[in-house]
């Protein structure tokens, strides 16, 4: 597989390690590939469909990769803006602490999406969370230094590679999981995130008993193919969700590690699965592909798109 295009924005449970997993698992398909729960936009940038629909209940990330679409933000511009904003925390009083507060303050007054990267890059342990107001209310990462010259020149070729992916055909957008799964067709591929119930629960707006339930009915009822990413058990629990509602369908597991988390027990091992409704070669746990000649093509022709896409991506 080409190397994990990784995207700009940072928050906890991205699933950039998991990336050649759920790729290994994609069926053929001449749809969209649509994804209920974009969060960073890390399996989307990777899969290599050419039409996209990616929608999320945090308006700010649509409103980032929809000014990445429309020209607002280019590398460029954004190499500026770190290297001013972070010139001044490095400098700023409280040990950094008060230009991030400055700069999170600025956002939660007019939500502009180079001050929402700014914090997504400075807070901590790569966290995104907002408060029951939509404030920002993620503490500083306590490193003044944090926008180093490597640093914002590996965030600006980030943004150049996304933006060499997204073109007129990606649709982004901030509509409730439930239309969007209702909209899918029967040639689609609905790929879906949502917060883990029992652990990461306060990305946006938090993840209830009853939207698990409703996304349960709305896969069980739609005609399009479906991969839901959830977890399966860690040391301490299990996912009482699969036994609830997950088990109807087809399930691979493998070992995984997040990093991220305010909780220590949210940052231990824990087993991922991948729920779908088709069939598959995958290896039931511990991902391994059983190859067949016509998912080796698949591959070959979703590779030889992006690295078409990013072949003129160059460092800014």
């Amino acid at each position: 597989m080409h190397r994990i295009i990784v995207p700009p924005i940072k928050s906890q449970g991205i699933k950039t390690k998991l990336v050649p997993w759920i790729c290994a698992l994609i069926p053929q398909n001449e749809g969209c590939w649509i994804e209920p729960f974009m969060g960073t936009g890390v399996v989307a940038f990777n899969v290599g469909f050419k039409n996209n629909t990616l929608s999320d209940i945090n308006p700010h990330v649509i409103h980032f990769y929809n000014s990445i679409k429309n020209k607002e933000i280019t590398p460029l511009i954004v190499r500026k803006y770190l290297e001013k904003e972070g010139k001044i925390l490095s400098k700023s009083a409280e040990n950094g602490y008060a230009h991030y507060k400055y700069i999170r303050d600025r956002f939660n007054e007019h939500f502009t999406p180079l001050d929402f990267l700014f914090l997504s890059r400075a807070g901590f342990n790569g966290m995104i969370r907002f408060n029951n107001k939509g404030k920002w209310n993620i503490p500083f990462c306590k490193k003044p230094d944090r926008f180093s010259k490597a640093y914002i020149t590996k965030i600006v070729n980030q943004v150049a590679k996304v933006s060499s992916l997204i073109n007129s055909s990606w649709l982004f957008q901030t509509k409730d999981f439930r239309d969007i799964i209702h909209s899918a067709r029967a040639n689609d591929i609905i790929y879906c995130d949502p917060p883990y119930h029992g652990r990461y629960v306060d990305y946006y707006n938090g993840w209830t008993d009853d939207d698990e339930n409703d996304l349960f009915s709305a896969l069980k009822n739609t005609k399009a193919k479906f991969i839901l990413s959830t977890w399966h058990h860690n040391d301490y629990r299990d996912n009482v969700m699969i036994k609830k509602y997950w088990n109807e369908f087809n399930i691979v597991t493998r070992d995984h590690f997040y990093h991220s988390g305010g909780k220590i027990e949210n940052r231990n091992s824990v087993v991922e699965a991948l729920v779908f409704n088709f069939e598959s070669k995958v290896k039931k746990h511990n991902y391994e592909l059983i190859p067949r000649e016509e998912q080796l093509r698949l591959f070959e022709a979703r590779e030889k798109y992006i690295s078409n896409r990013l072949r003129d991506t160059v460092n800014v």
